[in-house]
């Protein structure tokens, strides 16, 4: 056997994992506002600028629109956001928060934090938490060309 080819040496594997145990972790602060994961995102990137064109949500979230519209379309459906044509291009999507979407983040702004907690006494320091994030959004970068 190849010892590049034995799951335990695969960076992927460890980066695939974290992410769904991630997921996870977060699941039970999302059942009780009625979202998911992917809806979150959405709506971190709302709550930092509301009003937003599809194109600039799929882009921040590295998405093509043929999986976000789909998202967004239950989103709408639930009262979260509002998806109207663009005043320039009606072609274009804008994308709002509701009363509701917007109220959300103030019963979501401890959930970073609850997360935080789940590292029981082993969390990475804060100078290893931006050293990893850099090391992923260096490796991203890379990966995006």
């Amino acid at each position: 056997m190849y010892d590049q080819l034995k799951l335990e040496n695969q960076l992927c594997f460890r980066l695939y994992t974290a992410s769904r145990l991630v997921t996870q972790a977060y699941r039970p602060y999302f059942e009780p506002l009625g979202i998911t994961y992917p809806q979150y995102l959405v709506l971190l990137i709302l709550w930092e600028q509301d009003n937003l064109p599809v194109s600039d949500i799929t882009s921040r979230l590295m998405l093509d629109t043929n999986t976000v519209t789909p998202l967004l379309q239950r989103m709408e459906r639930e009262g979260l956001i509002t998806r109207t044509r663009g005043t320039v291009d009606s072609r274009q999507r804008i994308v709002s928060l509701t009363p509701r979407g917007l109220a959300m983040q103030e019963q979501a702004k401890d959930i970073p934090s609850c997360i935080s907690r789940k590292w029981d006494g082993k969390a990475p320091s804060v100078e290893e938490i931006f050293a990893m994030a850099k090391t992923l959004d260096s490796m991203i970068e890379t990966l995006k060309q």
